[in-house]
């Protein structure tokens, strides 16, 4: 990890804080990040435990509700929110930078181009897939 082409990005047209608000706001996120599928993020707090329960889906390969704890690792507000996957140890970190009027919002791995896409979506006020 570490090279650009290891890391998912898009640019969206809106503000850091409404951005940072899609991203920390367990509500939101449901929608964006495997929608329909909930998290529960009882506080922002470096090391507080946070549940996210993956539902079966056309686009996933699992028949039963999938229940994850991760771990809060980074808080920085409008800035960067990461948290690791206890079960595999996997740090997945998402970053945001003011950029052209607008925010690019970064995550640390390849793989969330989808969820990107629907995270600029929602914040930007237009249709969200189903992924």
């Amino acid at each position: 990890m570490g090279n650009e082409e290891d890391k998912s990005s898009v640019w969206i047209v809106s503000k850091k804080e409404k951005v940072w608000n899609a991203i920390i706001n367990e509500d939101k996120l449901s929608q964006w990040y495997a929608p329909g599928s909930p998290w529960v993020i009882p506080s922002l707090n470096v090391g507080e435990k946070i549940t996210f329960t993956l539902i079966p889906s056309v686009h996933n390969n699992i028949t039963e509700k999938l229940p994850m704890t991760l771990t809060i690792e980074n808080v920085v507000t409008y800035q960067e929110f990461a948290f690791r996957l206890d079960s595999q140890q996997i740090l997945i970190s998402i970053t945001l930078k003011d950029e052209s009027n607008g925010t690019r919002v970064t995550m640390n791995s390849e793989g969330f181009a989808a969820s990107l896409e629907n995270l600029k979506a929602l914040v930007e006020g237009n249709k969200i897939r189903n992924i």
